[in-house]
């Protein structure tokens, strides 16, 4: 009956007893279990110690509009007596009306309405109601789940529609559905249509203050569970009953099927004769079988081996994406280096301008000092000039003089002085004139090497100008080509290859035809990118791609005999895919540029994923203005996924550098074929005017440097002759002047001033030569300073050319970086194509195996055991086709075997079914007819046992005040009668109820709603104003004995309402009085 039991029953009895009639009269075993449980009795006032558990008590309960009151509580009850005082209206029906409500009880049961809608205040769309149980000790329902405590939220709409919220201790909703309450009011013994637990004011007057003896016998019954035990075995016995008519009429349907099964067993039996061919054709339909399974067996052997090659060749490949993982790295780390290295020659260059720049107005200082040194020497040669013509005119006095002296002398003197005067000339005009012809020697021989350094110069300059010139006209004549046909601009030979291609195409040669050249393939959304986007993909938009290294073989060789000498397209293996690389993961989306991939209009996904995998087109990005573009990649924020962009100039941008182009037209992708035309014609002209003009100035500095170079070699014979004849006369004079003459006074004054001159032209010899010398040294400062500027100059463009080295061996490594990579990929394809052809296989040999196994399990079916077969499939089903002729030519003589054999068996089934059905049915009424005799018996002895234990306590109770009484059971009629006679008396003075006053007749019921609580359990009990006719002795009488038995039974709990005020009552910590606000009679009226 409940969870909690006392130490007095030692049954153990379910929760919900179902009772069933017994007509015997049971007075005597009544009395002898009275007897018994006396002890019951004080074990259960007084030592409540064995129970463990308050799980189930009412917490707090919380009404808001519910019936016509806006809100009511919280109220928090104590765990054992509860008292609700209140006049009339002040809400302490409601508080009853809505602990059933809410505790899953119906309408009816509440004796205040019909529908759950009723409940809901008028005015209101809704009525809500909270009521939190206790939920601890060892009946504690889901304690890890809702707590300590459970909270049972109802709502109640204007429709009549109940909803749960089921709360934990935390306030969290654990479920809200009805099945959850339902075992949460099992786990508690939660009974709310039961009176004994929850009795209202109507229940109480239609049970207890019944005149009828059946009433209280039903109270009775309901409040032990014993009349819904009752109903569960009158409801048994009609299934039972049910049962066994349909089991009558199954016998009848059982004869037809037994009358049916042996017609059809005769008809069976006549088939002897097919036995024998049928015993035949099943063996070879078992040797078919497992000849199928051997040939599957058979079949399955090359696969395996297969998968064991194919896995032996896994380690291959590994090792191939291996080596090329690590020739990427290698050829990235040497990109990385080249690209270090032309950076450091880019800050060298850098570098070195300041030192140019510092050294070339050095040798512009120079070249000043040394034309103002120069001005020094042409004055002092004028200087000299002049002081030569004074000494000229005072030789000639002299002279003349002297030979008037000679003549007087005699003629040998005067033709010495003569020939000396003579000599002294001459030496003098062959010295002035050997330092002419050295100053001109000088500068032929600077004129000539100027002019062979500008003629090297001129030379490799003219060079390259043919180059470009042939360049110019080749691009001309491709351009004029490509008019009619737009393939001609990517070479005079591509048309050519490409025809190479479709015939090889034709005639089979390709798997799948290869694509390119891959700048054809592509068009542009916006012109104006053109040169930006060739000089992105490079040497990729005359390269072609292949599908696999079969192909590319093919188209080798078919490229060697187009282009023989000359240079040949890239070719690029990769696996064609049908759909474009999803790059939406790695992909620049630039909000307002657009990258290569985007700017390009490309219908082959072939070309676009070459272009994807070979150049990272999808994270290159095209900015027209190149310092918008410095900005964007090298800002605070570069775009994610962009490594790198280009300008409309074909100028590349990186985070952190950036590279100008050589390159300032399009060649492929320009859109006007006939303004490329006209741009290369004046270009052509240019360079055709450029190269005319070189010729002239070449043809002059050939001229130059003949004239200069025979000028040189004619004043250098001319200085040698000089320098010979001057030494001879110097010699001479020398010879001259030892010999002494007589002097005359007249030539003394002359001879004076000509010494003097002669000294002035020392000195100016002296200072001409000073200056010479300077004008030298300045001109080695200055060559010097020339040829150091020059050398810098020299050394910045050598770094410079080694940079272009640079860059192009970057541009060398970044093809390596791609083909590096390209091989990679191809191993990643020829590896994951490995693995998908090994996943193949697997599923191939999974696919046979299950075959072979459904083989075998339907070979099995057939035959359970392995049969070796050495004839074919073929051979075995022949046979059988054979022999089924036979059968079916006997099967129409005799009719359908199979069809015989069918309803023969079906009709066995059937009857079988049938008689297992019926032996089944007798067997399981058999059994109930067991059970319920047990269930009985059982019952019966619980209604006396219970009954028993009623009489005595309210024997118990009825003494505690001086009363005596007598309760009379009569289970046959149903009647239960109670006699009481107040005061002490004989038994024969004992009077029905119903004679007693007012005040008497509620202390018994109170008696016996007491001895009602002594044999049943539930965590709460409730009294809706049990004392109301009770005069102040009675009441007070049962005050105490309510309050007796709380305080025997601390673990459960007792609400009690009553319109008292209970200031009598006294004080206890176990006693919890609630007293509720007088009703507002005006909002009652509103």
């Amino acid at each position: 009956m409940s969870k909690r039991k006392s130490a007095a029953v030692s049954e153990k009895a379910p929760k919900r007893l179902r009772p069933a009639a017994n007509d015997e009269d049971e007075s005597e075993e009544e009395e002898q279990h009275a007897t018994e449980g006396d002890s019951a009795l004080s074990q259960r006032f007084q030592d409540p110690s064995d129970v463990v558990s308050d799980a189930g008590v009412v917490q707090s309960i919380t009404l808001k509009n519910f019936m016509c009151h806006s809100l009511l509580g919280p109220f928090a009850f104590g765990s054992n007596v509860n008292f609700v005082v209140g006049n009339n209206g002040s809400g302490k029906s409601a508080i009853l009306t809505a602990l059933i409500v809410a505790l899953g009880g119906n309408a009816m049961a509440t004796n205040r309405g019909s529908s759950l809608k009723g409940f809901v205040k008028e005015g209101e769309s809704s009525a809500d109601v909270s009521i939190t149980l206790h939920n601890k000790g060892k009946d504690a329902y889901k304690l890890d789940v809702y707590g300590p405590s459970i909270t049972i939220d109802l709502r109640i709409t204007r429709e009549g529609l109940r909803t749960y919220k089921l709360r934990s201790k935390t306030g969290q909703v654990i479920s809200t559905k009805k099945e959850e309450l339902i075992s949460i009011l099992d786990n508690f013994n939660i009974q709310v249509n039961n009176p004994i637990s929850v009795l209202t004011q109507e229940m109480s007057k239609y049970f207890l203050h019944s005149k009828g003896e059946g009433d209280k016998y039903k109270f009775f019954m309901k409040a032990t569970q014993l009349s819904q035990m009752k109903e569960d075995f009158i409801h048994i016995k009609a299934t039972k009953e049910v049962t066994e008519q349909k089991l009558e009429n199954h016998g009848e349907y059982l004869k037809d099927l037994r009358c049916i099964y042996l017609e059809r067993k005769e008809r069976y039996k006549s088939l002897a004769s097919l036995r024998e061919m049928q015993t035949k054709l099943e063996e070879l339909q078992k040797q078919m079988a497992w000849a199928l399974v051997a040939e599957l067996e058979k079949d399955l052997k090359p696969v395996k081996e297969r998968l064991q090659e194919e896995g032996r060749s896994t380690v291959k490949y590994d090792e191939k994406v291996e080596e090329w993982q690590n020739k990427v790295k290698q050829a990235e780390e040497k990109y990385k280096e080249i690209q270090e290295q032309l950076e450091r020659i880019t800050q060298q260059v850098q570098e070195l301008q300041p030192k140019c720049a510092e050294l070339k107005a050095e040798a512009q200082k120079r070249n000043s000092l040394l034309k103002s040194c120069e001005l020094t020497v042409h004055r002092c040669r004028s200087n000299l000039r002049d002081l030569e013509k004074d000494k000229a005119q005072l030789s000639a006095r002299i002279k003349d003089l002297t030979l008037n002296i000679s003549q007087t002398t005699g003629a040998e003197s005067q033709a010495r002085a003569k020939h000396m005067e003579q000599i002294e000339t001459e030496l003098e005009n062959l010295n002035l004139q050997i330092s002419t012809l050295g100053q001109q020697i000088d500068q032929f021989q600077h004129a000539c090497s100027r002019a062979k350094e500008e003629q090297g110069k001129m030379i490799k300059e003219y060079d390259e100008l043919k180059k470009y010139v042939e360049a110019s006209k080749r691009k001309l004549q491709t351009m004029e080509s490509s008019r009619t046909n737009r393939l001609r601009r990517f070479g005079e030979l591509m048309p050519s290859l490409l025809e190479a291609i479709e015939e090889a195409d034709r005639k089979g040669q390709f798997q799948r035809k290869p694509r390119g050249p891959l700048g054809y393939l592509i068009k542009l959304k916006d012109p104006e990118l053109a040169l930006a986007v060739e000089v992105c993909l490079k040497t990729l938009l005359l390269a072609f791609t292949c599908d696999n290294y079969k192909d590319e073989k093919v188209l080798k060789a078919i490229i060697g005999r187009v282009y023989r000498n000359n240079r040949r397209p890239a070719i690029i293996t990769s696996p064609f895919l049908p759909d474009v690389h999803n790059t939406s993961g790695r992909g620049v989306n630039h909000p307002q540029y657009p990258s290569v991939l985007q700017a390009l209009i490309i219908k082959d996904p072939v070309v676009a994923n070459c272009l994807i995998d070979q150049r990272n087109i999808e994270s290159i990005l095209l900015i027209k203005n190149r310092a918008e573009a410095r900005r964007i990649m090298q800002g605070k924020n570069p775009p994610a996924n962009c490594f790198q962009a280009f300008t409309k100039d074909g100028d590349q941008i990186f985070t952190n550098r950036n590279y100008s182009s050589d390159q300032n037209r399009p060649n492929y992708l320009s859109g006007d074929v006939e303004e490329d035309i006209r741009h290369i014609q004046r270009e052509l002209e240019n360079q055709r005017g450029q190269e005319v003009r070189f010729q002239q100035q070449m043809r002059r500095l050939e001229e130059d440097i003949k004239q200069n170079e025979g000028l040189l070699r004619r004043v250098a014979t001319e200085q040698r002759t000089a320098k010979n004849k001057a030494t001879k006369l110097q010699l001479e004079l020398t010879d001259l002047r030892n010999v002494e003459e007589p002097q005359s006074e007249d030539l003394r004054p002359l001879e004076e001033d000509l010494q003097e001159i002669v000294t002035k032209i020392s000195s100016k010899t002296a200072e001409y030569e000073q200056a010479k010398t300077r004008m030298a040294n300045l001109k080695a400062d200055y060559e010097k300073a020339d040829q150091e500027y020059k050398q810098h100059k020299e050394s910045i463009s050598t770094i410079t050319d080694e940079a272009d080295s640079v860059k192009e061996d970057l541009s060398k490594t970044d093809q390596e970086v791609t083909k590096c990579r390209h091989h990679k990929k191809h191993y990643d394809d020829k590896r994951s194509a490995h693995l998908r052809n090994i996943q193949a296989l697997e599923d191939q040999l999974k696919s046979k195996e299950e075959n072979l196994a459904a083989s075998v399990a339907k070979a099995s079916e057939i035959w359970p055991e392995h049969l070796e077969v050495s004839r074919s499939a073929k051979s075995i089903d022949g046979e059988i086709n054979r022999l089924k002729i036979k059968i079916a030519s006997q099967q129409e003589q005799q009719g359908d075997r199979e069809e015989i054999v069918r309803q023969y068996q079906e009709a066995l089934e059937k009857y079988k079914n049938a008689s297992q059905q019926m032996r089944s049915l007798n067997s399981f009424i058999r059994k109930v007819e067991k059970v319920i005799t047990f269930r009985l018996k059982v019952y019966a002895d619980l209604r006396m046992f219970l009954s028993a234990r009623c009489k005595y306590y309210f024997n118990t109770m009825l003494a505690q005040r001086g009363y005596s009484g007598c309760m009379k059971f009569d289970h046959k009629n149903e009647t239960l009668t109670i006699s009481v006679q107040p005061g002490q008396g004989n038994q024969a003075d004992l009077s029905d109820m119903r004679s007693l006053s007012g005040g008497e007749r509620s202390f018994s019921t109170v008696c016996f709603v007491l001895s009602l609580w002594a044999i049943t359990e539930s965590p709460f009990r409730c009294l809706d104003e049990f004392d109301v006719y009770m005069d102040m002795v009675n009441r007070r009488i049962s005050m105490d004995m309510m309050l007796k038995v709380a305080a025997s039974q601390p673990y459960r709990q007792f609400i009690f309402l009553t319109p008292q005020n209970m200031s009598s009552l006294p004080v206890s910590k176990t006693i919890r009085i609630l007293r509720l606000k007088d009703p507002d009679r005006g909002q009652n009226k509103q």
